[in-house]
């Protein structure tokens, strides 16, 4: 049996993180995520004590959409998850593939040092993670 290395995280990430505060309405951060053209959004942290939080357009679709409650009238906070489970830059490929499935989970941040410095996604892992699709 071979073992393939399919490489870091950090070869797949998105660097381009947005980050948002959990006060915001969902509507507004709705519009944040079209203009960016991203699935996902980092929640600020209130403090140095505090963890991050995400939202993802699949919060929206089930906590929003389909309990036909108003975007406008729904702030981030409720409907995010938190805290989130991050991964390092040099895990590899496989293993966040891994993490995602036992947690059941489709993103997570990419922290280095303390700090979020990427996004990475099952897509992401899968489009820009496999060598032999370049």
């Amino acid at each position: 049996m071979t073992i393939r290395n399919w490489g870091p995280v950090r070869n797949c990430m998105r660097t381009d993180v947005t980050e948002i505060d959990g006060s915001l309405d969902v509507l507004t951060a709705l519009k944040i995520m079209k203009k960016k053209a991203a699935t996902s959004l980092i929640v600020k942290r209130r403090d140095e004590k505090d963890e991050y939080g995400i939202l993802l357009f699949s919060d929206v679709a089930k906590k929003v959409l389909s309990k036909n409650r108003a975007p406008e009238r729904v702030n981030v906070h409720e409907i995010m998850a938190k805290p989130v489970i991050s991964v390092r830059p040099d895990m590899e490929i496989r293993y966040c593939a891994r993490l995602f499935e036992n947690f059941d989970i489709s993103h997570a941040p990419v922290v280095e040092g303390g700090e979020i410095v990427g996004m990475v996604s099952y897509y992401l892992l899968v489009l820009h993670g496999l060598p032999d699709l370049d």
